[in-house]
Parts: structure tokens; C-alpha cells; sequence
């Protein structure tokens, strides 16, 4: 019996200190080099593209830099690696980045198969088409025999065979690995259509000399939540993730902006406010290794969600998306934080 128990003992202890490795692991590491490192796309405009002056810059890179100031309190303290949709996930399991923020669909087979942890969803998005006008088709159902420029290694893959089997139709494949040579194999004539999230159709069409020669159908055929992801096995990480999210979603519920968001740090009633911006204690927050004011490091230099998206994807934007099923919860859309209580 005490063999046994000592057995069990052992096993337990060693349980836990695997357990323990893993949840810290990732925390430390990113601490120990300074900086984040986190993947991000190739080049598409609104989510990850760099600007004039080389900086890279997007609803995606937002997202990393948001973290980044929640956990260095600098925005900054970030490096991108550009990833296609055959390397991102391995880049991530391979720890050659701690987080991806790239236009990544959640799925059943990526969570269990795969062993990735998906924090959250960022962006509700779905696949669609896009045509050149003088194409003369206003419907995806017009598509049989059409030649579909598509981007290898992703869920539009899959979604684009089972749209055309369900139909009947027959389709000639133009595999792609990045949205730039998309752009250029489509504008090219290579291919017919182009198919992908309808938020990358609206990147990929605002990037062309003439917008208004293209034509993205009105058809929508896949459900695409889209969210950052992280490695499975790190739970203190992927909560550190996961409620940065939650603090964007959040801070925009409650009216806490860029522009208000220290003032509000001393001078907010609402008790979850305090809580989300340290004025009073948030219970969990020091085991996740986070400073009391976080969250106020995340907003002052990033903004709230709505304002990344105005800022990156907004009708002020060459993309121009309504905010849609990414409008918050009491304005009819899906986005909704987890109390901070």
C-alpha cells in the first residue's frame, strides 16, 4: 500500500510540475527575450500590410501589439513574422512565433487534430467570390467551369469543393500561396474568380487600380470565425490572449477609448470598469503575471475594439466593411465579453 501511495504521490507530483512548465513556459520566455513574437500575413490590406514607410500595420498587427503592451506595457515590444497558409501553423507549434494573428478560421479539426487553442473570435467573417465585371456572372450559381484562384493550406479549400459538389457545378483550381500572387495571377486573367473570406475580397479588390471593375457576389458560403491562436497545453498564455480580446470587446461596451482611458483609471464608478483598469482588484489577474493596470497600457496605446476596427476596416477605410456581425452585442451583432469580475 505505501509502494502504491508513493507511486500515485510520485505521478501527481510529476503531473504537476509538467503542468506547471507548460502554463508558464511561454510567459517567461517572451519576458526573458523582451519583445512578442507573433505571425501575422503576407500582405493584406486592413489586417497586416506594411505602410509607406515600411511599418507594418493592421487589424491583425493590432491585435499583436495589443498584447505586447499588455504584457511589457509597450505596444511596441513586438516582431512580425509574414506566414502563408501553409507555414503559420507550423511556425506555431514549432515556437518560431507565441502567437498567431492571421486570418485564422476556427474549426473543429485545427482545435483537436492540430492542438491549437484558439482564444477567442476577433472577426466574423465568411467565404465569397469575386469576379471581374465584364465577366458578366452576378451569382456564384453562374460559376460552373470557371478556373477559382485559391489560397493552399486553408479552410476555402475545402468549402469551395463542397460548394460546387452540392451544386453540381465543375470548377479548374489555380492554387495560390499568398494574396499578392492572388492579386496578380487574378488580374492577370490566370483565373476567373478569386474566393476568400469576404474581408480579404474587400482587401484584395481595394488594392487594384479600378475597385469598381470588380465585383464580390452576393453569396456567402462558409461560416469563417476568425480569431488569434497559441499553442495547446499553455493555459496561463492562452488566457493572457484570450483576455486581451476580452478587454478590447470590453473596454468598448463600456466607453473606454484611447483618448479616456487614464482619465477613467481614478475616476470610474461602474465597479467592472475599476476592475478592468486596476482602480480596484481583479481577482486572477496576478496569477496570469499581469500588471494591475494592463489594461490601461492596452487601450492608451491600441484603443478599444471598435476603434481598431474604424481604424483598419472601417467605412472611413479603402475596404470600407460594416461592422455588421462585429458590432457589439446590444447593437445586434456577436461581440461580447466574459464579465471582468
Amino acid at each position: 500500500m505505501k509502494q502504491l501511495f508513493s507511486l500515485a504521490a510520485g505521478l501527481a507530483c510529476l503531473a504537476a510540475w509538467g503542468t506547471g512548465v507548460a502554463a508558464a513556459g511561454t510567459l517567461d520566455t517572451v519576458r526573458a527575450r523582451g519583445h512578442l513574437k507573433c505571425g501575422i500575413n503576407t500582405g493584406v490590406v486592413g489586417f497586416a500590410a506594411p505602410d509607406d514607410k515600411g511599418v507594418w500595420r493592421g487589424f491583425d498587427v493590432d491585435f499583436c501589439r495589443a498584447v505586447a503592451a499588455a504584457l511589457f506595457g509597450d505596444a511596441g515590444s513586438v516582431k512580425y513574422a509574414n506566414l502563408t497558409g501553409k507555414t503559420r501553423f507550423t511556425a506555431l507549434r514549432s515556437r518560431e512565433i507565441d502567437l498567431l494573428s492571421r486570418n485564422t478560421t476556427w474549426t473543429f479539426s485545427r482545435d483537436a487534430d492540430l492542438q491549437l487553442t484558439f482564444a477567442g473570435v476577433n472577426y466574423y467573417d465568411g467565404q465569397g467570390f469575386m469576379v471581374p465585371k465584364a465577366l458578366g456572372v452576378a451569382s456564384a450559381r453562374d460559376l460552373g467551369g470557371a478556373s477559382v484562384c485559391i489560397q493552399t493550406g486553408t479552410t476555402t479549400e475545402l468549402n469551395l469543393a463542397d460548394y460546387f459538389r452540392i451544386h453540381r457545378m465543375t470548377y479548374k483550381a489555380v492554387p495560390i500561396e499568398t494574396t499578392s500572387e492572388a492579386l496578380t495571377n487574378y488580374l492577370a486573367g490566370r483565373c476567373d474568380v478569386y474566393t476568400t473570406d469576404a474581408s480579404g475580397l474587400a482587401a484584395t479588390r481595394a488594392a487594384t487600380d479600378r475597385p469598381d471593375a470588380h465585383l464580390v457576389l452576393p453569396e456567402i458560403i462558409s461560416k469563417e470565425p476568425l480569431g488569434p491562436v497559441v499553442r495547446q497545453g499553455d493555459d496561463q498564455w492562452a488566457d493572457i490572449v484570450r483576455w486581451t480580446l476580452n478587454a478590447l470587446i470590453a473596454a468598448e461596451e463600456f466607453g473606454v477609448t484611447a483618448a479616456n482611458v487614464k482619465k477613467l483609471a481614478g475616476t470610474a464608478t461602474n465597479p467592472e470598469v475599476r476592475r478592468l483598469l486596476g482602480a480596484e482588484e481583479l481577482q486572477g489577474r496576478a496569477a496570469l503575471g499581469l500588471a494591475p493596470d494592463w489594461a490601461v497600457s492596452v487601450i492608451a496605446q491600441v484603443g478599444n475594439y471598435g476603434e481598431i476596427f474604424a481604424r483598419n476596416l472601417g467605412p472611413e477605410t479603402p475596404l470600407g466593411l460594416a461592422r455588421g456581425l462585429n458590432d457589439q452585442w446590444k447593437n445586434g451583432g456577436l461581440m461580447y465579453a466574459p464579465p471582468f469580475r
